[in-house]
Formats: C-alpha cells, sequence, structure tokens
C-alpha cells in the first residue's frame, strides 16, 4: 500500500484484495473489507445529499463507535474533514470546538444528546443533528437512504479529511489539520517500527478523538489489520478483548495500564498473541512500569509523539525495556521511528545544542499536519522554514541518539494522557470575583502522573473559598483539566518582565522526582 496516496485508494484497495476478510469488530457485530467499503460509500452519499461542499466540517461527540471512523473515511472520499470532539470536554468547552470548527453536521452518541439539547441554540453552524445509536438512532436509516457514492473525488495528499483538536497556549484549542499525506506517512512509519500488516489484530481502546485512536485506527486500515474497538476504555475489557480476540497490537496510556494490573485475575489470562503494546501520552510511574512488564513481557514499546505529526515520532523499543544493562533507557522517549528526524535546539535562537544539553525537541518528517484551521499565525510560529516543527516540548538527546523529554517549554500538563495547558484553566479562574492572580502548575500524581494545582492570590479585602472556586472550574471546565488543589500566596514570583516564574512553583513538588513526559 505505499505507493498509494489517499485513503480511499488503500480502502478501495483492501476491499479488492480481501472483500470476506473481517475488517472490523465493535459489540459483538463484524464488518467484512466490503460492508465497510459499502458503508463509506453510503455515508459519503449522505453528506453529498446533505449538500456538504469540498472544505466543509462535520463534528462528532460519542465515545468510540465504528461511525465515527466512518464518517472520516466518506470524509477522505468527498473533501469534507471529520472535527473529533473530545467528550470529556465542558458545555461551553464543546461549544467553542463545534463553533470553530464550523461543523455543518453534528453527530452525536446517545450520552450526550442531552447535553446538546442545552447548547443547541449556542451552535449556528450547525443544519442538522443526527443520533448515532440507542433507541432513537438516526445514523443507520441517514445511510440506509443512499445508494453507495459512486465516485470518489480526486484527493490531493495535503487535503485534511479529519480535525483533532489540541489545547492552545492561548487558552482555547486549535485544531490541526491532518491530511492524507501525513496520516500515510504516519501509518507506513509506524507500521514499520511495530510490525504490522494484515495479519494483525489490533485493538483501539483509546478515544477516537485522540491520535491514540483515530491514527492508531487508520494505521491498521492501512496495512489491512482488523480492528477490534472497544466503546470504553474499561480496563476489565480491554484484558478480556486482549484473550478472547487474540490481539497482537494495541496502545494504552500509563493511567489506563495502571488500572489494568490491578484487575482481579489479570495474570491468568493468555496474552500470547500479543506481539506490541505500545503506551505513552503521559509519565510512567516506575511502580506501574513493574507491574506492567511483569504481565506482559516482551511486548511493551514507549512512544513519544504529538497530534501535529499525525502521532508518533519517537519509539523506545521491547529491547530497551528487558535488558537490565540499559535500564536508565526506561525514562526516555527512544529513538525517532523511521521517516522521523529529531533534534534539540536553543529556544530562543533555533540553533542546534550539543549532545546530552537541553533544548526544545524539534521534529521533521512527511507526517506533519497541514496547519492548524483558520489560524495562519500559529501554523506559521509552528514550523520552521525548512519544515521543523517546534515542539514545545523540552528535553536532550543522548549520545546514543535516544530522546529525553523532560519539560515542557509551553507549561504544558499531561495528566492521564489527556493534554491540558494552564492557560486553559487561569483563563477561567482569572474571572472568578475573588482571585486577583493565578498561575496553574502540573504537580505529581501517583494515578495520573501529574495534575493541575493552581496557586492563586486573593483580591483585596477578599478572602477565598477553596472548595467554592473548585466548584466554579468543575462548572466551566472538563473534570480532567479541573485543579485538583488550590494554593493561596500573598504574590506569585515573577522575573523583572512580569512572566511568572512557573519553575519555582514547581520546584517544592518536583524535588527528588524526575519530572518526565513519555
Amino acid at each position: 500500500m505505499s505507493t498509494l496516496t489517499d485513503f480511499t485508494a488503500v480502502l478501495a484497495a483492501w476491499e479488492a484484495q480481501r472483500p470476506d476478510q473481517v475488517a472490523m469488530t465493535f459489540g459483538g457485530s463484524k464488518w467484512t473489507w466490503a460492508e465497510l467499503a459499502t458503508r463509506v460509500r453510503r455515508n459519503a452519499a449522505a453528506q453529498r445529499a446533505e449538500g456538504l461542499r469540498v472544505g466543509d466540517r462535520i463534528a462528532v461527540l460519542d465515545f468510540n463507535h465504528p461511525s465515527c471512523l466512518e464518517l472520516t473515511l466518506a470524509c477522505a472520499r468527498i473533501g469534507t474533514a471529520n472535527a473529533v470532539v473530545n467528550f470529556r470536554l465542558a458545555p461551553p468547552e464543546m461549544v467553542y470546538v463545534i463553533n470553530d470548527a464550523q461543523a455543518r453536521l453534528l453527530f452525536v452518541g446517545p450520552e450526550f444528546a442531552n447535553a446538546i439539547e442545552q447548547i443547541r441554540s449556542q451552535l449556528p453552524t450547525v443544519e442538522r443533528v443526527i443520533r448515532i445509536g440507542g433507541p432513537e438512532d438516526e445514523y443507520e436509516p441517514w445511510l440506509a437512504a443512499q445508494e453507495p457514492d459512486a465516485e470518489a473525488r480526486p484527493a490531493q495528499p495535503e487535503d485534511c479529511f479529519v480535525q483533532l483538536y489540541t489545547s492552545g497556549t492561548t487558552g482555547f484549542p486549535k485544531g490541526a489539520m491532518l491530511t492524507h499525506r501525513g496520516m500515510l506517512a504516519h501509518a507506513r512509519n509506524v507500521a514499520v517500527d511495530q510490525d504490522m500488516g494484515p495479519d494483525a489484530r489490533v485493538q483501539v481502546a483509546m478515544p477516537l478523538y485522540h491520535v491514540g485512536g483515530t491514527s492508531y485506527s487508520l494505521v491498521a486500515i492501512s496495512q489491512g489489520s482488523r480492528i477490534s474497538m472497544l466503546r470504553l476504555p474499561d480496563p476489565a475489557a480491554v484484558l478480556e478483548m486482549l484473550e478472547a480476540e487474540k490481539i497482537t497490537h494495541t496502545f494504552l496510556v500509563p493511567a489506563l495500564m495502571a488500572m489494568v494490573t490491578k484487575v482481579p485475575g489479570a495474570a491468568d489470562r493468555d496474552y500470547s498473541a500479543l506481539k506490541t503494546l505500545s503506551y505513552g501520552a503521559s509519565p510512567m510511574p516506575l511502580p506501574v512500569m513493574r507491574a506492567s512488564l511483569a504481565l506482559f513481557p516482551g511486548v511493551m514499546q514507549q512512544v513519544y509523539g504529538m497530534t501535529e505529526e499525525c502521532g508518533v515520532v519517537s519509539v523506545l523499543g521491547v529491547a530497551d525495556h528487558t535488558d537490565p544493562s540499559v535500564a536508565h533507557r526506561l525514562v526516555s522517549a527512544g529513538k525517532p521511528i523511521h521517516g522521523v528526524e529529531i533534534k534539540i535546539c536553543e529556544p530562543g535562537t533555533g540553533e542546534p545544542v550539543p549532545t546530552g544539553d537541553p533544548g526544545e525537541i524539534w521534529v521533521r518528517s512527511e507526517q506533519r499536519m497541514g496547519g492548524y484551521w483558520r489560524k495562519p499565525e500559529a501554523t506559521a510560529a509552528a514550523f520552521t522554514a525548512d519544515g521543523w516543527l517546534r515542539s514545545g516540548d523540552g528535553g536532550h538527546m543522548d549520545a546514543d541518539g535516544y530522546l529525553y523529554v523532560t519539560d515542557r517549554i509551553k507549561d504544558m500538563i499531561i495528566s492521564g494522557g489527556e493534554n491540558i495547558y494552564p492557560a486553559e484553566i487561569e483563563r477561567v479562574l482569572a474571572e472568578h470575583p475573588s482571585i486577583d492572580d493565578v498561575a496553574v502548575i502540573g504537580v505529581p500524581d501517583e494515578k495520573w502522573g501529574e495534575v493541575p494545582k493552581a496557586v492563586v492570590v486573593a483580591k483585596s479585602g477578599t478572602a477565598i473559598d477553596i472548595e467554592q472556586v473548585l466548584a466554579y472550574c468543575r462548572g466551566r471546565l472538563a473534570s480532567f483539566k479541573c485543579p485538583k488543589s488550590i494554593d493561596v500566596v500573598d504574590a506569585l514570583p515573577r522575573n523583572p518582565t512580569g512572566k511568572v516564574l512557573k519553575k519555582d512553583l514547581r520546584k517544592p513538588y518536583w524535588t527528588g522526582r524526575e519530572r518526565q513526559i513519555v
């Protein structure tokens, strides 16, 4: 499939080669490659019937469901794009993402129908809401009303067909436009490192709003692999599927790994089919690492990546997890994958730093996104003229070429695999009537790796009710973004130019720990 240039051609090729082989399973149902391709063509026809044009956006708000992948592949066929909404967002954040995407159709799972009804009047671009699944399902009739689309629009390599949102340093998320060129490059590069092919059985447990869900699924589709999708990343269900469906490849975040290792009877199951268990997107505490290696010996590999690069850019392989002579590498992010270049640069000048010295991690590959949706200035700031992505992550490279991610240039917090920018939380807290100044930092947490903490200054003459402020956040932010604790101080430490010294705020909490992102 390496010569194909778009996902419509990829799907057509597997339909022709393996029409009766199972392409996807979900909740007891199965679809062959021929059935999946036909559903995608009906989906494309249905989008056309709604009047969608090239460049239009749709949005999906749902737990994992095959319809989301069908919609994405149909978008690839006709030139539209699927903006997958993080279902963990609070209603005001959902409004922002859907409106930013200018979505014309909104597909909603049964668990979110009431939430959308509450905010429907705030979504001016949405022409129709279509319910997926449940007793009031509208998706299947929507498909059935159309004959399969007869002719695909010729896709260009730079066409965006899926749009995933990353948190923004300005306090609002940005839509990363992921293209045929980028996603196919990512699929080729990852498949080489993971030895994934038509005989693979790939578990998709992570949410499709994340590259660990959608990009991982597209890697499997590109290789003709069978996908087994979970609606939610339930730890017991993960283990049951690994055994029952003889899964060969999966990707999990460390927070889920911690729960998986504690499932009663976990060690009594048969995981002998498993070839690769990839983990990443947040720190892996060493106790979780040890328990995971005991449960899944000889298959674990760590991945480091970012939405702007369609997913994975470096891998710490199985051998580095099993060789006691290189145990120090367990805190590294491994080496660049096939097709990816990584270098460390001085953030201010962009000049490469000497081996071992800290700096900003820069990445260059064909995997790069097409840019941030409707944000040309942010796109220009992210990339250099010769194609290097300024990741915003800090780290260093050792003499053996192993990458160590040690800090975040942009102060991002990664909690349980979710990217959180303090600016998003600070924007909300700054509007609280009793708060005069605020800074949000990440502090260690045994379960999630790290969690947000707010450090606040009270307005003159007022007292801060911490429980009330936490409740205020819960009404305006997704639960994973809400501060888990609040400290009240007289003043925030600042440098001579007025910038808050977050490094000083973090220091007491991280003393004696290795603050790593992997």
